[in-house]
């Protein structure tokens, strides 16, 4: 029935003897408390040793083939990117080529709405004070403006121009007189030095006749410079005259409330030409103060009612909460006693479970006997 005849397996067999024959040797180092002490294992030390300098030596050459790969990889990489950074500079170039040569701004079909010269070739907002265009809410033509500004200036430097010009024609007119007369003068004196003698009275009468000639210039010149400082008083006081009559019959000493009204609106006043206030606005201004002090009124009535109200809602909400912290107290007591009372219960529950375990479960202790079976093996 059963097979008893089988053959040992010797391998197995030896396998256990070496183990056995290994746990003796332990024994013998283990146990021995001189050796284990003292003693040093040299030839296991030197074994460790070796077996370490062994496993650094794969570790380096190991750590150095996977440098190598990496820097071939590394190569690879930069080669890869590098290709990839031309083929992407390549098919920019080209995209942006076919986007300037194809797809212009000026050739899309919304360009009209973000075209930068859409100003300068849009027609301008005022062409002349005529223009159907100019409307009220355009704010394109005011009441007031001065348009004839530019032709003015033009034409009063045009007219300075001229009286410029004819001032200068004047000096030259002048200088030329001038010089004509140091000519005869001077042709004067040649025929005085040269006839000195034989024509002593004539030259007394020449001399007197050109000097009554200068005297006549000059009393001419000093006549029309006077006519003309004459002249430039009276032009002064008649623009003095003028200013004081403007001033005077003007409508800032008149006081006349309309030259303050702005043009920006009915409601807005000019500062420097307001005189005051009418008699209707300061009315209207005291109406509008009683009103005011009205709703004021009525605001503080509303605000101490509101303060009542506040002052009864608190007073209730702090009986309610008087009498919830009461409850709450109350409460909290019956939790304490029913705690107490659960822990009583717990504590003669864990004194009757702990006097069964001393003397009904734990009724065998361990003997030497138990201590002295560990110890004895190296494992």
């Amino acid at each position: 029935m059963y097979k008893l005849d089988l053959p040992i397996d010797t391998r197995e067999a030896n396998a256990i003897a070496a183990r056995q024959q290994r746990e003796e040797q332990r024994k013998t180092q283990i146990f021995n408390a001189r050796t284990r002490l003292i003693g040093v294992d040299t030839d296991s030390l030197s074994k460790q040793i070796e077996e370490k300098k062994l496993m650094q030596q794969a570790e380096r050459e190991r750590a150095n083939a996977y440098d190598n790969d990496m820097i071939k990889t590394a190569q690879i990489c930069t080669l890869l990117d590098e290709r990839q950074s031309n083929d992407t500079r390549k098919l920019n170039e080209q995209l942006n080529k076919f986007r300037l040569e194809q797809q212009a701004a000026a050739s899309r079909r919304e360009f009209d709405l973000y075209d930068p010269e859409s100003k300068k070739k849009d027609k301008p907002a005022r062409v002349s004070d005529d223009d159907p265009r100019c409307q009220v809410s355009g704010l394109q033509l005011f009441q007031g403006e001065d348009l004839s500004a530019k032709d003015r200036k033009k034409l009063q430097q045009e007219q300075m121009r001229e009286w410029i010009k004819q001032q200068l024609e004047e000096k030259n007119r002048e200088k030329a007189a001038e010089r004509y007369a140091e000519q005869l003068h001077q042709k004067k004196m040649m025929e005085i030095d040269a006839r000195s003698a034989a024509l002593a009275r004539e030259e007394e009468d020449c001399r007197r006749n050109l000097n009554m000639a200068t005297k006549n210039y000059n009393e001419a010149l000093s006549a029309e410079r006077k006519a003309r400082e004459a002249l430039d008083k009276q032009k002064e006081q008649d623009d003095n005259f003028t200013e004081l009559s403007n001033q005077v019959f003007g409508d800032t000493l008149t006081e006349n409330p309309g030259v303050a009204q702005s043009s920006f609106g009915a409601h807005r006043v000019i500062p420097d030409r307001w005189k005051g206030m009418s008699a209707e606005q300061k009315a209207e201004i005291q109406r509008t103060r009683d009103l005011q002090k009205e709703e004021k009124q009525r605001m503080r009535d509303e605000e101490k009612e509101l303060y009542n109200e506040y002052e009864r809602t608190a007073l209730l909400q702090a009986q309610k909460a008087i009498l919830m912290e009461r409850e709450k107290n109350r409460n909290a007591a019956e939790l304490e006693k029913s705690i107490a009372e659960e822990n009583m219960r717990l504590s003669q529950e864990q004194r009757a479970n702990l006097t069964r375990l001393n003397k009904e479960i734990y009724t065998n202790p361990p003997t030497n006997d138990y201590f002295a079976q560990f110890n004895t093996s190296t494992r």
